[in-house]
């Protein structure tokens, strides 16, 4: 198994790395709890250890010239841990390092192995295993999910004050299928915006939610994205367009034509990008009188570094909001907030993730907002605890109800 998880992308990173520590000070693990154990070295010299064993000629014939380590189950869950507990894959270690060294794609081929011996997370593998269940049984989810949807829409009409304002599922032919997450502000915000703009738009009868990838586990990641996927080629769609979520965008956007071998016949776009559209082109009646107090923008790491999501969320930000305060690092050099990457849907993690986001508690104080955005859900639930453990005395919200908010 490990021969094929180790392209040559991987193998370059496992044997490029010359141990110069530059990557120590990028990492917000180690910034905000400094160990050893908290480097991004350290953490892949502990990968290095079992490929070596398997799969280098030298490590096997000499295991203990190079560090060659025995995989026992032992091992193996302390592999597991340090890949899932001491690692977010935000890559920020990767933009830091001379050489590109992939220290988070390491970690994934250890996600991989530790997922395939049983040594996941059991949260994690039950979240996945629930949205491969929804997909293989849709019709017994329908009816229930239409009755809350109709719920959902009461209360955008009541915000619009129009009878005519709607959420529909399952239109053939809107020029959208939009895709959230499981709650209310993740449908709501988004049915006015795009009612206000006058969108041809349908709703999705699934999640963008896809724990398999926290997994590394491409079959089951596949098997998630294939449901939208299918989808939306049965209603004819124009464009998927998915919520704010951190990873379910770059999952959608650019692993899936990977996975699948192929491109789709349709546009896949962030949210963020399609609200952006509406604000350039003035489709929003937008007063930013409505979100007067400072602000300030999380770059998401999976949206930010991996997806490219720089200006849009900007861009909107400052139609919506008169004191709009950055954070600094910010962008490419944002620090995670500390919870990516599954490790928020953990409950026995709280401790490990709340420290390791002392360094973005940090950062949200010194601008001295009053209103953190975010546009990743996992990060919103993070920064709400951050708020909460560091007294930070902020509020947490997404662009898109930020953007609802400033409607005129």
């Amino acid at each position: 198994m490990l021969d094929k998880l180790v392209d040559r992308r991987v193998l370059a990173s496992l044997e490029v790395c010359v141990r110069c520590g530059i990557c120590t000070e990028s990492c917000h693990y180690y910034r905000s709890n400094p160990k050893t154990e908290h480097t991004p070295y350290y953490r892949a010299e502990q990968v290095r250890r079992v490929y070596r064993q398997f799969l280098d000629p030298v490590g096997r014939t000499f295991p203990g010239w190079f560090g060659a380590k025995a995989t026992t189950d032992e091992a193996l869950s302390k592999l597991a841990e340090i890949a899932f507990a001491s690692c977010t894959l935000c890559h920020r270690c990767t933009f830091e390092c001379p050489f590109g060294v992939e220290t988070a794609e390491i970690m994934r081929v250890m996600r991989s192995v530790a997922t395939a011996t049983g040594h996941a997370p059991e949260m994690l593998v039950e979240l996945a295993n629930a949205a491969i269940a929804k997909g293989e049984n849709p019709d017994f989810f329908r009816d229930f999910y239409i009755e809350q949807v109709k719920e959902l829409e009461r209360e955008v009409q009541d915000r619009l004050g129009s009878s005519k304002a709607q959420i529909p599922v399952g239109q053939e032919g809107a020029r959208i299928l939009y895709v959230p997450l499981s709650g209310a502000h993740t449908i709501v915000p988004q049915a006015i915006l795009f009612n206000v703009a006058r969108e041809s738009w349908t709703l999705s009868m699934f999640e963008t939610a896809n724990y398999a990838v926290f997994l590394s586990d491409l079959p089951k990641a596949r098997r998630i994205v294939e449901r939208i996927i299918k989808e939306a080629e049965l209603l004819k769609v124009k464009e998927i367009v998915i919520t704010e979520c951190g990873h379910g965008y770059p999952a959608m956007r650019w692993d899936a034509p990977k996975w699948f071998g192929h491109t789709f016949p349709f546009r896949i776009r962030s949210i963020l990008e399609v609200l952006d559209e509406y604000v350039r082109k003035g489709r929003l009646p937008l007063n930013q009188g409505q979100n007067g107090e400072p602000i300030t923008y999380h770059d998401s790491c999976n949206l930010g570094r991996k997806g490219g999501l720089y200006e849009e969320p900007r861009c909107i930000i400052r139609a919506v909001a008169s004191d709009f305060r950055e954070m600094t690092p910010n962008r490419i050099h944002s620090f995670c907030c500390g919870a990516g990457s599954g490790l928020v849907a953990v409950p026995e993690w709280t401790d490990i993730r709340l420290q390791a986001g002392k360094l973005k508690a940090d950062q949200i104080r010194r601008t001295g907002a009053k209103i953190v955005i975010t546009s990743c859900d996992n990060c919103r639930y993070q920064i709400g605890e951050l708020n909460e453990h560091y007294g930070l005395n902020i509020e947490v919200t997404s662009i898109s109800e930020l953007t609802a908010k400033a409607l005129a």
